[in-house]
């Protein structure tokens, strides 16, 4: 890999982060602090975003479209939607740190259900990496005083259309 390559990857990856927190402290921000209880809205503004973007990016050539059949974007549609929509709902619900938490579970959860329904193999790097997320995780989930009956239900419905959104846009 090329230095100007390796450059803008990590650039990618910091401009990622930084937005996911910032977007992520300011929703709290409205939700929480300053008492918008609109999630579904702050939904439908999250989504008008992204497609917003993803328009400018495909006008400016940044990647290809790809022909997808209107069940599978309907389908991936519906389930992105009521993921983000209880992703704002649970941040409503929970600390930013629990919120977080949920985010970092989608990941080997969705591995557990791949595993589960597609039979899919994992190498052993793979797992062990899952294995200490999944620890960190759960010590943190244990340690987080703003935990609620409420939004961990929240959070785990979140993870679950989450899962299987991510797993239906690439069948």
């Amino acid at each position: 890999m090329t230095a100007g390559l390796q450059l803008g990857v990590i650039g990618s990856l910091a401009l990622s982060v930084a937005s996911s927190v910032a977007i992520v402290i300011c929703n709290k921000a409205l939700i929480s602090t300053l008492g918008f209880p609109f999630a579904t809205t702050l939904t439908s503004w999250h989504l008008m975003v992204t497609y917003c973007t993803l328009h400018v990016a495909q006008r400016l050539h940044f990647f290809e479209p790809k022909a997808i059949d209107g069940h599978t974007v309907i389908l991936f549609g519906f389930l992105n939607g009521t993921s983000i929509g209880l992703l704002n709902l649970s941040l409503g619900f929970n600390s930013i740190g629990f919120y977080q938490m949920t985010k970092l579970a989608i990941i080997p959860f969705t591995v557990l259900l791949e595993t589960i329904f597609l039979n899919k193999r994992f190498s052993e790097t793979i797992k062990l990496s899952l294995m200490v997320l999944l620890l960190g995780v759960g010590i943190a989930s244990v340690t987080d005083l703003e935990l609620n009956l409420l939004g961990s239900v929240l959070s785990g419905l979140a993870i679950a259309t989450t899962c299987v959104g991510q797993i239906v846009s690439y069948i």
